[in-house]
C-alpha cells in the first residue's frame, strides 16, 4: 500500500463565511458548500447526531484543498484560538505566494494579524505566520532567489 496524495486538511471553525472569506481573499477557490448529517457522518467521525455545514476550497495550481466545517450539533469543543506555534497539535497551513507583502495585506483586511515579521529564510524564502479568523494559523512562503 502506498499514499497517493494528501486530500485536503480539515478545519473546524464557529464563523463559516467569514473563514470563507480568509481562505478566498488568500488565493484559494470555493468549490462547494454543502450540508452533512445523520449516521455515515457519526459513523466516520465517531459522534452521534451530527449535522454540519461543510465549504471545500481548492489552491489554484487544484494540488491542495482546505475543508472548513462549522458544526451545528454536536457544538464545537472550545480551542485556544491564541495558541503558539509551539503548541502541541496541528498548527498551521503553509501556502507559497507569489508576492508576501500583497498576501499579508489582503489577509489584514479580513482582519488577519501578523504573528511575528517577515523574515528572510537565507536565500530560498520570505516568510511568515498570519493568525486569521478564529484563530487559524497559516504560513506565508515567498520563493526568492
Amino acid at each position: 500500500m502506498a499514499i497517493q496524495r494528501m486530500d485536503h486538511v480539515g478545519i473546524v471553525v464557529e464563523d463559516l463565511p467569514a473563514a470563507i472569506g480568509f481562505f478566498v481573499a488568500l488565493g484559494l477557490e470555493l468549490q462547494s458548500e454543502a450540508s452533512v448529517g445523520g449516521d455515515w457522518v457519526g459513523r466516520v467521525i465517531g459522534l452521534d447526531d451530527v449535522e454540519a455545514e461543510i465549504a471545500m476550497l481548492q489552491t489554484p495550481d487544484g494540488q491542495g484543498r482546505i475543508e472548513l466545517a462549522r458544526f451545528g450539533s454536536p457544538p464545537a469543543r472550545a480551542g485556544d484560538r491564541q495558541a503558539a506555534a509551539n503548541t502541541a497539535g496541528l498548527r498551521h497551513v503553509t501556502f507559497a505566494v507569489d508576492d508576501l507583502e500583497a498576501a499579508v495585506a489582503g489577509l489584514k483586511a479580513h482582519g488577519a494579524e501578523l504573528v511575528g515579521e517577515v523574515v528572510r529564510y537565507e536565500n530560498s524564502y520570505l516568510l511568515c505566520y498570519v493568525r486569521g479568523p478564529e484563530g487559524i494559523l497559516v504560513e506565508l512562503a515567498e520563493p526568492i532567489g
